[in-house]
């Protein structure tokens, strides 16, 4: 009798596995089935913000099903972060990581709340966002050679303002590095006190995305003098990229979209597919194009090589930073 009983057990472990793996596939192929939320670690109306809202409008077409962002600025990312990283690992909730909370604050940070390592599974990139390295009119130079001869010229007096270990200050001591030259860097509060500092003649030099600093170009507040991506920009052709004076001067702030660790793997796939398909769409690179940003649609393997090559790159910038 009990011989009888481990047979047919024996037997229907192989259904039993069947279907295991189809209910996954069944599972990731009608994903999703209710709305989804991507948590943004910054505030409302600013650049990654609306970025975040771009993609969350493209994949709700996608998705048949409404993508909501939801804003959890504060603690230099540790709110939202924890917040996505405490969240059902059910693909509903996803997270919006900003190239600071891989590249800086592992560095800078004892007490950061969560692994980014081991708190979420990695999806896949969304987008690069190159930065301006712009001058006050004052300094009277129109291109980035003029402008780093000057510099060395003047050791010490060239000011520049960002925000703490922000993608701007990083740019600006990496710019220093490459360059050969003593910017000093100035603590500031949001790349709007930068420019009205650079008006009042308190600063030279800013260094911002495109939508942070698009309008003071336009209105001649500062000087444009090169972009620190791997193409130049439409919205501003002329704009030398910082590469042509500084061969592999490829500085940009990025943004990878991640779930809650523990998510079913087949989900995971589905939605990195899904996002590299949407990154391709012709209108949402357009949208992204204005802003100055580029999508980079890639595989969980290619984004996880990305953020280690990134964090190679800024280690050694964030830890001179951290040590004056």
């Amino acid at each position: 009798m009990l011989k009888s009983k481990t047979i047919k057990l024996l037997l229907a472990l192989p259904l039993l596995a069947a279907f295991v793996c189809t209910s996954s596939t069944v599972s990731a192929e009608s994903f999703p089935q209710k709305p989804v939320s991507i948590i943004a670690p910054v505030a409302a109306g600013v650049g990654a913000d609306v970025i975040a809202r771009i993609l969350a409008e493209s994949l709700s077409q996608r998705w048949k099903q409404q993508v909501l962002i939801v804003n959890r600025p504060g603690a230099s990312g540790a709110i939202g972060a924890q917040a996505a990283a405490q969240a059902a690992p059910d693909g509903y909730t996803l997270y919006m990581a900003v190239s600071s909370a891989f590249a800086v604050l592992p560095e800078t940070n004892t007490k950061w709340p969560v692994s980014l390592a081991t708190d979420f599974a990695t999806i896949g990139l969304i987008s690069e966002q190159p930065m301006i390295v712009a001058a006050a009119p004052s300094l009277d130079v129109n291109t980035l050679p003029e402008f780093i001869d000057l510099a060395k010229r003047r050791p010490g007096e060239i000011l520049y303002g960002a925000p703490r270990l922000s993608v701007p200050h990083l740019t600006g001591a990496y710019l220093n590095a490459r360059a050969g030259i003593q910017m000093r860097y100035i603590p500031t509060q949001g790349a709007a006190k930068v420019l009205q500092d650079v008006m009042n003649g308190n600063l030279h030099v800013v260094v911002d995305s495109v939508p942070g600093i698009a309008g003071a170009l336009r209105n001649g507040i500062v000087k444009p003098l090169a972009f620190t991506g791997d193409e130049r920009l439409r919205s501003f052709p002329d704009l030398a990229l910082a590469s042509e004076t500084l061969p592999g001067f490829h500085v940009k702030g990025w943004f990878v979209l991640m779930a809650p660790a523990g998510t079913p793997e087949a989900i995971v796939s589905q939605i990195s597919r899904d996002l590299r398909a949407t990154l391709n769409d012709a209108e949402l690179r357009k949208r992204y194009a204005d802003l100055g940003t580029f999508p980079r649609p890639a595989s969980v393997e290619q984004t996880m090589a990305y953020i280690k090559a990134e964090q190679d790159l800024w280690r050694p910038i964030v830890r001179q930073i951290g040590d004056n």
